[in-house]
């Protein structure tokens, strides 16, 4: 299955890599309600491909994502002055500004919740909804030049998709701390944050990638979105009580396909079939 089309993104297949590019460089790719779309259909795409193993997130033009189309928020609010114009009652469902919110959440939501491996190369801006992509993928590798900011408190509204996963990413204080000052930080403040686990010379990136991307490719695919399903339900449950639960998914693992011939490969001292 061929990626695409996409209308905002541009999307590269590589093999079992999909190289997904945000790709409205004339505005720092800043997040429409189309590229949101696209960005749930890109998911689904991958996973209904069958082959697809891991999705590298980027922005085109230097720049990863200057957070939310403000036209989109500027035509929601009208459709909420309508509204009111009307004098009818706008029910929480019908606001529109909280649906074009709702919307980039479950983004965001489903990006976090994949069993594929994901990756973002992070460059220049990453700003707003942008932070909150960065803080949701696997393996976040940043250029030196990237600049991080979560600039909504200064403009009078909330972070309010972005901080959950910010929280998760970083802890509750350093996510207050950025709020409350609508803070901006360099790469090596976000490496020192851990916001982002590499930080390299722009012309370093692309090598760092397929570094990364060499060690995603040689650990089960199916081992990796197992394993990714029990360390989310450990982000909300005690040790304790997952002990049986985690045994469970062990022992599927161990005598299923992967199991059985990752064993095997180790024993014969070769690579597994799923390696490249």
């Amino acid at each position: 299955m061929s990626p695409g089309p996409y209308e905002t993104l541009a999307v590269r297949a590589d093999g079992a890599v999909w190289h997904v590019t945000l790709n409205r460089p004339q505005a720092r790719n800043a997040m429409t309600m189309a590229m949101v779309r696209e960005l749930r259909a890109v998911l689904a795409d991958a996973k209904a491909a069958g082959d697809v193993r891991v999705l590298v997130l980027r922005g085109a033009g230097g720049h990863f994502c200057a957070g939310a189309d403000l036209k989109d928020m500027a035509a929601a609010r009208e459709r909420a002055s309508r509204a009111d114009d009307d004098k009818r009652p706008l029910e929480p469902a019908a606001d529109p500004i909280a649906e074009v919110n709702a919307r980039f959440g479950e983004l965001c939501v489903a990006w976090a919740d994949t069993g594929l491996a994901t990756v973002a190369v992070l460059e220049g801006t990453v700003m707003g909804g942008g932070f909150g992509l960065a803080c949701v993928v696997d393996v976040a590798i940043a250029s030196d030049t990237a600049v991080f900011r979560l600039p909504e408190t200064s403009l009078g509204v909330v972070p309010a998709q972005v901080g959950p996963f910010l929280v998760e990413r970083i802890g509750h204080a350093e996510t207050k701390r950025l709020a409350v000052t609508g803070g901006t930080l360099d790469a090596r403040q976000a490496l020192a944050l851990r916001l982002v686990h590499e930080v390299h010379a722009p012309d370093a990136l692309d090598g760092a990638l397929q570094r990364v991307l060499g060690e995603i490719l040689r650990c089960a695919p199916g081992a990796i979105s197992a394993t990714k399903a029990l360390l989310a339900r450990a982000r909300f449950a005690p040790p304790v009580a997952l002990v049986r639960e985690a045994a469970e998914v062990f022992s599927r693992a161990a005598n299923g396909p992967e199991g059985i011939e990752g064993m095997a490969a180790f024993l014969a001292r070769r690579k597994p079939s799923w390696a490249p």
